[in-house]
């Protein structure tokens, strides 16, 4: 597949068939996932594949558990929405619902990990902000999720775990304090069409040359 039709179409797909994932096409993946660029060539990450329909279901205990609150936490719709946008929310709504609920089923979740470690450093100064560690973890998962697209495979991108994460670490046996989740992404072949997804214009985001000088 080309490669700048692979990103403009890489999607969330949070509904699946349950027609498996070959191990083949996973390894196919996080093969990619590695190569992503990584901040001092640390590569910090770590992967937990998920097969297992008992360890699927528990993980999904505390998905749900995690998105039930976050649901009632979400703002809702603008009272300015117009009709579109409104059948958009809903959309997304309905569709991230779905995707707790059924969790379960997919065929593959595979969940990012990042260590507990100290990052930046400091000098005589103070300390040394050279950006977040995760930097150097989400681009694996991006390109996890472009490498999976290519193969026809669904992803969605989802982090809402984390209101839960040491109890999902536990389910996983992962060493308690050494790890957070930087995401979970659920793998499978989706149900419905890839295609670009609705964003707002790039030049009504992009200034240049400095704040404010935009190109209409």
């Amino acid at each position: 597949m080309d490669a700048l039709e692979t990103l403009m179409t890489t999607r969330s797909m949070r509904r699946y068939t349950d027609e498996p994932v070959s191990v083949a096409d996973i390894e196919t993946c996080l093969a990619a996932a590695q190569q992503a660029p990584s901040g001092g060539n640390v590569q910090p990450q770590q992967y937990v594949v998920v097969t297992d329909d008992d360890t699927k279901a528990r993980l999904a205990h505390w998905y749900l558990k995690a998105y039930d609150r976050y649901e009632k936490a979400l703002p809702g719709p603008r009272d300015t929405s117009d009709e579109a946008t409104m059948k958009l929310w809903r959309r997304g709504r309905e569709l991230a619902r779905d995707l707790a609920e059924h969790l379960a089923e997919i065929p593959v979740l595979v969940v990012f990990l990042q260590p507990l470690i100290p990052w930046g450093g400091q000098d005589d100064e103070g300390p040394l902000d050279i950006g977040r560690l995760d930097a150097s973890v989400y681009p694996a998962v991006q390109n996890f999720c472009l490498a999976a697209r290519s193969l026809g495979l669904g992803t969605a991108y989802t982090t809402v775990i984390r209101v839960y994460g040491d109890e999902a670490l536990a389910e996983l046996g992962v060493p308690e304090g050494r790890y957070e989740i930087a995401a979970l992404i659920p793998v499978g072949h989706p149900v419905g069409k890839f295609g670009v997804a609705p964003r707002k214009p790039f030049l009504a985001v992009t200034h240049w040359d400095g704040w404010g000088n935009k190109r209409r």
